[in-house]
């Protein structure tokens, strides 16, 4: 259950997020929202703010016009949810777009060696959520609502949907190598069956056939944005392997690479389907906040599993993340509440004992609960920013989108 927002809020590294993230707002409007308790004006600001700029002139821009959406709606939270909204399953509204999903990618990634093949085909067997397909799928029906024209599914934001995947995909070969991670999915990774030379080949020949496949759409500024995610795993990578000795600096830092390893790509592409379809910047950033907020909200989720949740659900060993010497939020969280795992942080949970004593710090804190709560406002903020949209059943499977977030257990 999320605890209270004067709690939540009240450590050194939870005002961080917002007050690093946030700009524009001054300490004293900053000071009352959290002592109000409740979601006042200076705190619908904060959430606007949290990490899109460092400029006093473009958050007083979003502030004159935050009541001039196309089509604002009641104020929505992730705990109540208008009745309509509830009725939406995404999964079942993209059925048929995503039906052969699996099988058209494979038909891109065709090659006449068996084993190269053997290694492409390896996790895209039809067995995973689909999630990022999913999300594009919807967002990029919404939007062609949005802008008066029919909620078919043009031929370039399908591709965008299986793009998508295709380089989440590539950027978990990739990973399992750097973690020399065993399984994935339940099943053994592809550098645990065929070596790591031949799965960092595979990661690189699915984006490479990725890239080629953005290249046929057609539109530059397309392909710019999608280009930025591939920049931005590789730089989300390079942050995961440092940390910070400032714990405000350290969780700004936790959350930059969350973006950049795991959000950007939803964001961008949720962005890339928009512009295909509308030429309005407002549309763009609208598509791209939602999918910043959602992909952060479900890496926080993910990060609490791991706590959480056993191995069998969630489909790797439990506590990889202390294993691999990353303090997650759970873990920043509780360092506030039991300073000896700052130590323990800074020398990566290296020495004998320390993932074992960390886990138990963690479990003992409120880590875990202020992680979710963290993760409930960015659901909050992604609500918000979707509900700009005009309504459909396509934006309403958005919001109930972020419900599934929150309650999932794998």
């Amino acid at each position: 259950m999320a605890v209270p927002w004067r709690r939540c809020w009240r450590s050194r590294s939870g005002r961080a997020v917002f007050k690093d993230w946030c700009s524009g707002i001054s300490r004293r409007a900053f000071t009352h929202a959290l002592l109000m308790g409740r979601e006042s004006a200076a705190s619908r600001e904060i959430l606007i703010q949290q990490g899109l700029s460092h400029n006093l002139e473009k958050s007083m821009s979003v502030i004159r016009h935050r009541n001039r959406y196309p089509y604002p709606s009641q104020r929505i939270t992730c705990c109540s949810i208008h009745s309509d909204a509830k009725l939406k399953d995404p999964f079942s509204l993209v059925q048929n777009d995503l039906q052969n999903l699996y099988g058209d990618i494979k038909k891109e990634l065709f090659v006449s060696k068996a084993e190269l093949k053997s290694l492409c085909d390896y996790y895209f067997d039809g067995k995973g959520k689909a999630f990022r397909p999913m999300i594009v799928v919807l967002m990029a029906r919404a939007c062609n609502i949005h802008s008066n024209k029919e909620g078919v599914l043009l031929p370039a934001q399908r591709s965008i949907a299986m793009i998508s995947e295709m380089i989440h995909t590539a950027s978990l070969v990739h990973d399992d190598v750097i973690d020399d991670s065993d399984t994935r999915r339940g099943k053994h990774t592809i550098n645990q069956v065929w070596g790591e030379r031949k799965a960092i080949l595979a990661g690189d020949f699915i984006l490479s056939v990725a890239s080629m496949a953005l290249a046929r759409i057609g539109n530059n500024t397309v392909v710019s944005v999608l280009s930025q995610v591939i920049e931005d795993l590789v730089r989300g990578e390079f942050m995961q392997l440092g940390s910070k000795e400032n714990e405000n600096e350290r969780f700004k830092h936790y959350l930059e690479k969350t973006f950049k390893k795991t959000a950007s790509l939803i964001a961008n592409s949720c962005k890339a389907v928009s512009i295909l379809v509308n030429s309005d910047p407002e549309v763009h950033e609208i598509a791209y906040q939602y999918g910043r907020n959602v992909g952060i909200a479900f890496q926080l989720v993910d990060d609490v599993l791991d706590f959480t949740s056993c191995a069998k659900l969630l489909g790797k060993p439990s506590a990889a993340d202390l294993k691999l010497g990353l303090a997650t939020g759970p873990v920043l969280f509780a360092c506030q509440q039991f300073p000896e795992l700052h130590s323990m942080i800074m020398r990566r949970f290296s020495t004998d004992g320390d993932v074992d004593r960390a886990w138990h710090y963690v479990l003992k804190s409120d880590g875990v609960e202020q992680t979710n709560y963290l993760a409930q406002r960015y659901c909050q903020e992604a609500i918000r920013q979707i509900s700009r949209l005009r309504p459909s059943t396509e934006r309403d499977a958005l919001i109930r989108l972020t419900e599934m977030v929150l309650s999932r257990d794998k």
